[in-house]
């Protein structure tokens, strides 16, 4: 026994009458395809369904599944109290998984619980099971700020728990798409919106998961997307499989995508591993980027290379542009991984005698002292990809009118609080991003005062 079946579904609390008080309406084909997932799942007669979503509780570098015997959850929050649903949790498969996680790898289990109460990404699609199938115990999982391929492989712990438990179960991915589909949605309109609809509908579509592992993680954030990585542990579930795919429905009438899809695990593949593939895919890419480098980025990678690998830091090498060695400048590292930031660490002056020595030691800041990230691996070391900002001169503005994002950076500062964001970053489209931004990497609140300052960078990539 094993995954016999997965099925992506959204989870908009107005699909349930009693909150949507006929604005449900408005997404009958919605509708409709949960009650055929519903029956599909009562016909299947899971032992155990699991449930990911992106409304249980969410750590940056952790899963988190939830504990205990059982939970209970109602509607109250839209106006719908009387709506509720308890369930019974599969102690066994939880524990069984928390151990394969450990197994292979992946920070997962059952710590840290703080609202023990089911969310609407989790009841949204138990509603509609229960009218049709209630015989089954749950497991739900969040959602984490991990890597793509990490949830891909928590997708495969899954399925390798329910082969050795000899379960028989059922996979939900509850997640919507993009939430800036329109103008007059409640998160208004975005050119990545529909975009981004288009690109995972057809992805699903065709069961295409490397796809959707290889999606640019800014374009994701734009479109404001909310179940990619649901979606994606469900794909880590399916790994090594053909599928037969069953595509319901899509709809967004409210400006927030809602797909339906349904998947069939088939027999055994070997071109079907799509983590294993996209990871091979992105060494090769961070290969060919080193065959491009200049002596900036170069001196970085060796610099964290042979501190990862030695513990010691690099000793500046004998050939290198005067510039780098005769000139003082404040120099930012930042590092990728997957198309995701994986650590920057830089000087607002410098701290050093040269740019060189700079890189030197802000490209180790960046690999093991960035707070967001835990330090990087010698494993990681091949698919990491640098950028050096060499800071120009720093001039103070009167307004945020003196700001451009694509050519300056700024500085925005606060009594003793200040906060930098280099110039020209995907994802910052507006002078009034980017100084937000700054101001939450300082701790400046929204109340206080603020002065700005500008400058120039030359990016080695």
């Amino acid at each position: 026994m094993s995954l016999v079946a997965a099925f992506v579904v959204p989870h908009p609390p107005l699909i349930i009458p009693q909150v949507g008080k006929g604005e449900e309406n408005k997404i009958i084909d919605t509708v409709n395809s949960y009650r055929e997932v519903a029956g599909r799942v009562a016909a299947l007669k899971p032992d155990t369904i699991i449930v990911t979503t992106p409304h249980s509780i969410m750590y940056s570098d952790y899963f988190h599944i939830s504990p205990g015997k059982s939970a209970k959850g109602n509607f109250a929050s839209f106006g719908a109290g009387k709506v509720s649903l308890q369930v019974q949790y599969d102690e066994e498969f939880v524990n069984a998984l928390e151990a394969c996680a450990e197994r292979e790898g992946v920070e997962a289990g059952t710590l840290g619980e703080k609202n023990p109460a089911l969310d609407h990404g989790t009841m949204v699609p138990l509603y509609f099971i229960n009218e049709r199938y209630q015989d089954y115990q749950l497991v739900r999982i969040g959602l984490s700020g991990l890597s793509l391929p990490t949830h891909y492989q928590l997708g495969r712990c899954i399925t390798k728990t329910a082969e050795k438990l000899g379960r028989r179960i059922v996979l939900v991915a509850s997640g919507d798409l993009s939430h800036k589909l329109r103008e007059d949605g409640p998160y208004g309109y975005a050119k990545e919106g529909p975009q981004f609809d288009q690109l995972v509908t057809q992805a699903l579509k065709e069961g295409d998961f490397l796809s959707l592992l290889e999606l640019n993680p800014d374009f994701c954030e734009a479109a404001a997307e909310c179940g990619l990585r649901s979606f994606i542990i469900m794909a880590g579930a399916l790994s090594g499989r053909s599928v037969k795919v069953d595509f319901l429905s899509y709809e967004g009438p409210f400006g927030v995508g809602y797909t339906v899809c349904a998947f069939q695990p088939g027999e055994p593949v070997e071109d079907r591993n799509f983590d294993e593939i996209f990871t091979e895919k992105q060494k090769a890419l961070a290969k060919e980027k080193q065959k491009m480098e200049d002596p900036y980025v170069r001196l970085a990678r060796l610099s964290l290379e042979t501190y990862v690998t030695t513990g010691k830091y690099a000793k500046l090498p004998d050939l290198l542009p005067e510039e780098m060695t005769s000139r003082r400048a404040g120099v930012f590292v930042s590092l990728k991984k997957h198309g995701s930031l994986r650590g920057c660490i830089g000087t607002i002056s410098p701290v050093t005698d040269s740019i060189a020595e700079e890189i030197l030691r802000n490209a180790v800041s960046a690999a093991v002292e960035d707070p967001r990230f835990p330090p990087v691996s010698v494993s990681e070391l091949d698919e990491l990809v640098y950028s050096v900002d060499v800071l120009g001169d720093i001039e103070a503005i009167k307004s945020k009118d003196e700001l451009d994002v694509k050519r300056y950076g700024v500085i925005v500062s606060s009594d003793r609080k200040r906060g930098l964001l280099l110039p020209n970053l995907e994802g910052v489209d507006t002078v009034e991003q980017q100084i937000s931004i700054a101001r939450k990497k300082a701790g400046i609140y929204d109340n206080e005062k603020i002065t700005l300052e500008r400058f120039e960078v030359v990016r080695h990539q």
